[in-house]
This record gives C-alpha cells, structure tokens and sequence, in this order.
C-alpha cells in the first residue's frame, strides 16, 4: 500500500520493497541500551517493537514536480545480493507496487540515487536477455559525481552491485554526474550530506512556502538523532557521518519541516524535537 504525503505543491508517494525487524548490533556498532530504553515512550510501537527489534523499511519516495516524475532510491531490485539470502531475489514486487500507486517504469522521468550502496539502486536495472538493462527507458538517473567516481574506481563496501545496476545506466546513455548541490526542479534540490558514502546526498523539497528534507543514509533510524555518534556498521568515514547528522540535527530540529526516513517504518516521515533538553521524533501521519 503506497503512503502519499503532500508538501506544498510536491506529492511524495512511499512505494515499499521490503520492511525486516533487525537488532541494534545488526545494525550499528557497540549501541547501548540505555538509549533505546530512556526513549522508549516515542520509538515504540512505529521504531521499535516490544522485543527491541527495529524495523527497517526499504522503500522509494516517487515526487511529483513541476510535471516531472521523480523517484528517489531505486531500493533492492531483483537479483542475488551476496551473503544477503533474505535480500536476494525478491521478484517483481516492487514494481507491483509501483504500479498500484500510479506509476509504470515509463512514466519515470528522473531516478535520484542519494548515494551507490546496494539497497537504493536494485531497480535501476533489470535483467533482459541475461543483460542487465535500465529499468526506466525515459529517465534521466542522476548520480554525484563524487560517488560515481569513488566506487567506479574499485573502492570496497556497500555498493556491491555497482556493476550491474549503476555501471549499465552511464553505458547505455541515460545517466548525468552532478554536483552535491543540484537542483532538479524549482521545488527539488540536492544538499550534501556526507560520511555514509563521500558523495552522499540528500534531497531537499521547497513549494508553495513548505519544505521536506530526504534523509538518505545519513540516519538510518530515529534513534540516531539522540545518539549521532553511533557508527552504522556501512559507515564509510564515521567521524564525518557523525558530523553530518549533528550538523542535519542542528538545522532541522523544531524547524517544522518534515523529515522523510529513507529506511523509517511507518509513513517514514515525521517531525524532530528537542524540548526538555530531549530530543524526540515523532511521526507524521
């Protein structure tokens, strides 16, 4: 079930892949408990389930701008994703999706990838003919340069299927290298967030005097905007990942714009706060 959230003149429609409980250590490196117990009262149920499990939803948020139809992150896809059996070969779902909420892979006209890590660009391609092809025949797919070119040059991670699922895209033509800043539209923006991955993005939305940020990777749950200085275990540059979400922190909490969670349960999106020298997210519905 698409979720469809109006900021301003922009509609933002979820289309969800998948949504998993993973553990905290599953997820970052040396969390505390404590943390998760003190904040409690807001992360349960929509964060956090009763055994302590937080999911993990893998979804795309499709923007409608100014007659362009934009999709930001492009999710798992369908294919084999090493050591990963309950990320592998997850069928046509998505795509299903997709199209009960409106949208067929034509009707795509830019696919964003806030960075090049495995579970936002799955469905840039599909395989046709044992060749992998551009899923969105009429799409521009945009790419920081600086991203492109720090995994097109051999760099280890997350970014596993670079070579079937972005690599393809710039082959076949439909592929622009842009800069951290990059506007989309008038009401679309790029702003740099980096640290997850050198090149990571983020993506601003300006209309009709509201405003939505896109998180991407920068947290990858809500609990990291109490505690910024945990290490997700894909963290490229922790220290500067850390910066980045104090900085992300600084400037949108109790700003009233919404914050959409790249990987938030729920609508994904919601309000932060710090009141009472706590900081809290609350989810917008």
């Amino acid at each position: 079930m698409a979720l469809t959230t109006q900021v301003g003149d922009v509609k933002v429609t979820l289309v969800r892949e998948t949504l998993q409980g993973v553990s905290a250590d599953g997820l970052y490196v040396d969390p505390e408990p404590a943390v998760f117990d003190a904040n409690r009262d807001w992360l349960c149920p929509e964060f956090m389930d009763e055994s302590g499990e937080l999911p993990l939803s893998i979804h795309a948020l499709v923007l409608e701008s100014q007659g362009q139809i934009i999709m930001v992150d492009t999710c798992i896809g369908n294919r084999p994703i090493d050591m990963i059996p309950q990320m592998s070969n997850l069928g046509s779902g998505f795509l299903d999706e997709l199209a009960a909420a409106g949208y067929e892979p034509e009707d795509i006209d830019v696919v964003l990838c806030t960075h090049l890590h495995f579970d936002h660009v799955g469905w840039n391609t599909v395989l046709v003919d044992g060749q992998w092809v551009p899923t969105f025949p009429n799409a521009r797919y945009l790419f920081n340069r600086t991203e492109y070119e720090y995994w097109d040059s051999g760099a280890e991670g997350a970014a596993i299927t670079f070579g079937d699922a972005v690599r393809p895209v710039l082959e076949a033509g439909l592929a622009d290298l842009v800069d951290s800043d990059h506007a989309v539209t008038d009401e679309i923006r790029l702003e740099p967030t980096p640290g997850h991955t050198p090149g990571h993005v983020s993506v601003g939305i300006s209309s009709s005097g509201q405003q939505a940020v896109i998180t991407g990777d920068l947290v990858h749950h809500p609990v990291q905007f109490v505690a910024p200085e945990w290490v997700m275990t894909a963290d490229d540059d922790p220290d500067r990942a850390s910066a980045t979400r104090v900085a992300f922190r600084e400037r949108y909490g109790d700003s009233g714009i919404l914050i959409f969670g790249t990987h938030f349960a729920g609508p994904s999106c919601g309000h932060l706060s710090h009141t009472d020298g706590r900081w809290t997210f609350t989810a917008h519905h």
